[in-house]
């Protein structure tokens, strides 16, 4: 019997950035190495459609929608500096020995907000499919706003993240869903 292609969602567990590293026209996309996006809470992803209508005759004759826009917000629990150097560069350096160990992520003015891949999925069991799971991935995404951080008063602070996603040139990929009958593992080295 085939895979049921209906689910219920249920919390996110895992989320993970990967650094695109080439998109090249007729070929195949190729990522850098998976990093753990610390502490995922949630993973919002909303899109915009435009309309265009015909009207002649003093009616309407015809319609047709197409998609403009799709964004993904992320906000997580856990400050990554390698999630930080990924998104917008800069370097992160670790410097010191124990006890006085240090590392920095120091961005500079010449950064730029670069493109990347976001897989998040659902924990196991929070779908229909016992032991299966579900996989959110957002092929190339480019930050749209700087990263939402610093501190609060008597109080956790969540990093808030939101990216707008486009169309790999190579595939055109925008958006993949996956429901799996067994529990898939976000790889660490991410496949197109």
């Amino acid at each position: 019997m085939p895979i049921s292609r209906v689910t219920k969602l249920y919390a996110v567990t895992d989320a993970k950035i990967a650094p695109l590293l080439a998109d090249p026209e007729g070929g195949t996309p190729s990522y850098g190495a998976g990093i753990d996006v610390p502490g995922i809470k949630s993973m919002e992803i909303s899109g915009e459609m435009e309309t265009r209508e015909l009207r002649g005759d003093n009616r309407l004759l015809d319609s047709d929608s197409f998609l403009t826009n799709v964004t993904v917000s992320f906000p997580h629990a856990k400050l990554s500096l390698d999630v930080l150097a990924a998104l917008l560069g800069g370097d992160v350096t670790d410097a010191g020995t124990t006890p006085a160990q240090s590392s920095t992520w120091d961005l500079g003015s010449s950064a730029k907000p670069l493109p990347f891949r976001l897989e998040g999925a659902t924990p196991t069991g929070g779908s229909d499919q016992i032991g299966g799971d579900v996989h959110f991935i957002l092929h190339k995404c480019v930050l749209s706003s700087f990263p939402s951080m610093g501190l609060a008063e008597e109080d956790y602070r969540t990093i808030e993240m939101e990216a707008r996603a486009v169309p790999l040139i190579s595939t055109g990929k925008w958006l993949t869903v996956a429901i799996n009958e067994t529990a898939v593992p976000i790889p660490t080295a991410a496949t197109p």
